[in-house]
């Protein structure tokens, strides 16, 4: 347990695919269960999940960042790219949680769903096209092998 909390706590180093992904699988599941809580708490109204939902964002930025940009520095890379996706994130979560760039919309028998303007739909485009980008670089291809910039080869090679 103390491998993954320094895994998700500290930005020195580098580390392989295998700790990333364990690093990703242990965010997801925590932002599952936090997911399904705040989907309790907020009783259905959509602006307070949506900002409840942008707190939980806030909550993960920090682990998401130190597991990337430890595997950023395994690929003898500063980590801009990373630091670039984290920013954009926030600020996309940030207008879906105020609506600014949506407008709701009947869709019919009374239900009204957000509708997300043109410019803010190709944004989330490019950001979807820039976020597969990342995770080829974090969970697919392989590090520097033997040491770099940032230190020793996690694998031992």
């Amino acid at each position: 347990m103390d491998k993954i909390i320094a895994l998700l706590t500290t930005s020195e180093g580098r580390i392989g695919r295998q700790q990333w992904w364990i690093g990703v699988v242990a965010m997801i599941v925590v932002g599952i269960i936090a997911s399904i809580v705040i989907g309790i708490i907020s009783f259905g109204n959509a602006t307070i999940f949506g900002w409840l939902v942008v707190l939980l964002n806030l909550a993960l930025l920090w682990p998401s960042y130190n597991i990337g940009i430890k595997r950023r520095h395994d690929r003898d890379n500063d980590g801009t790219d990373l630091k670039i996706m984290l920013g954009v994130s926030v600020l996309l979560n940030i207008l879906t949680a105020t609506g600014i760039g949506s407008s709701v919309v009947d869709i019919g028998g009374g239900v009204m769903m957000p509708q997300p303007a043109l410019w803010l739909t190709i944004i989330n485009l490019l950001f979807a096209v820039f976020a597969i980008y990342m995770l080829v670089q974090l969970g697919f291809l392989k590090g520097t092998t033997g040491a770099n910039t940032y230190g020793s080869d996690p694998l031992g090679t």
